[in-house]
């Protein structure tokens, strides 16, 4: 039993981050019907910027207790990159989703390149700091008070989430928007303002999930690659555009994947695509999506 609860606690902390991730790109996919590929880098980028963020707070005498609101901080900084890439973005949004994909697949390339500029081709990982808000163990079963702080935080953001785009202004705006792009400009909407939030709040959610994994994982320049597998597989079985997609998917895909790891390693990502081609063949919307037809 505690063995089955290690794996339990091990994949849903997994999906926490993974939903940050995927609760971006549904939104930029929801209102903007961009597939953005680069939400990986985002991710990267956060996890890169957070170590050095979180050393250069040390040096500074900051201490080691606001290990995770400083990461939420410097993943959230990170939001100024959002409007430069959501204006050249724009060339493609009235075009076919090939070059959509093209254009995000060369920002994954060029993200490549700016984090080995910056932070070189080896691993960098965080010294200390994963075990200062300690664990909570019963018998054989043990977790860190941080992965449920980071889970909690995942909580928080989906009810965030809802609340702002159902019971908001501007949520109902976006869902406008979302709904029917000409109508809501007839109606005097500022799409592009709209665009321009939506895809830095998916950026941000993004970097932020990026910097709360460095504790317990190493950057690395594989991540981004790795992690948008990951993500898509989360989007595809929770269906393109729900937010409860999102949450039900990255639950699905964390938990295998923690299972897959303890029983047999090798089969973690085909397990996960197991689940994928099963509900492309028996429910091609996925499991929350709704059918474009």
């Amino acid at each position: 039993m505690s063995a089955f609860a290690n794996i339990v606690a091990g994949g849903v902390f997994h999906a926490a981050v993974l939903f940050l991730v995927a609760a971006g790109l549904q939104l930029v996919f929801g209102v903007q019907k961009i597939v953005n590929l680069a939400c990986g880098s985002f991710y990267a980028l956060g996890a890169y910027f957070g170590i050095t963020f979180i050393g250069y707070a040390h040096q500074f005498g900051v201490s080691e207790w606001l290990l995770l609101p400083g990461l939420v901080v410097s993943g959230i900084l990170l939001g100024f990159i959002g409007p430069p890439i959501e204006r050249l973005l724009r060339t493609v949004y009235d075009r076919d989703e090939s070059f959509q994909l093209l254009l995000t697949f060369a920002l994954v390339l060029m993200f490549q390149d700016v984090f080995k500029f910056f932070w070189g081709a080896n691993p960098r990982s965080l010294d200390s700091g994963y075990l200062i808000y300690g664990t909570i163990s019963a018998g054989d079963f043990s977790i860190p008070v941080y992965n449920l702080l980071v889970i909690g935080a995942a909580i928080a953001v989906a009810a965030g989430l809802g609340a702002f785009l159902q019971g908001t202004n501007y949520g109902r705006i976006l869902r406008a928007t979302a709904e029917n792009r000409g109508m809501a400009e007839a109606l005097g909407v500022n799409v592009r303002g709209v665009y321009a939030v939506v895809f830095t709040l998916g950026a941000v959610l993004g970097t932020t999930a990026g910097a709360l994994v460095v504790p317990t994982a190493a950057a690395s320049l594989d991540m981004a690659i790795e992690f948008v597998i990951e993500a898509f597989a989360v989007v595809v079985i929770g269906g393109l555009g729900s937010m409860r997609g999102a949450l039900a998917g990255a639950l699905i895909v964390g938990l295998i994947r923690a299972l897959s790891i303890v029983l047999y390693p090798e089969l973690e990502v085909l397990a996960i695509y197991l689940i994928v081609i099963a509900v492309l063949i028996f429910r091609p919307a996925g499991l929350f999506g709704r059918s474009l037809a």
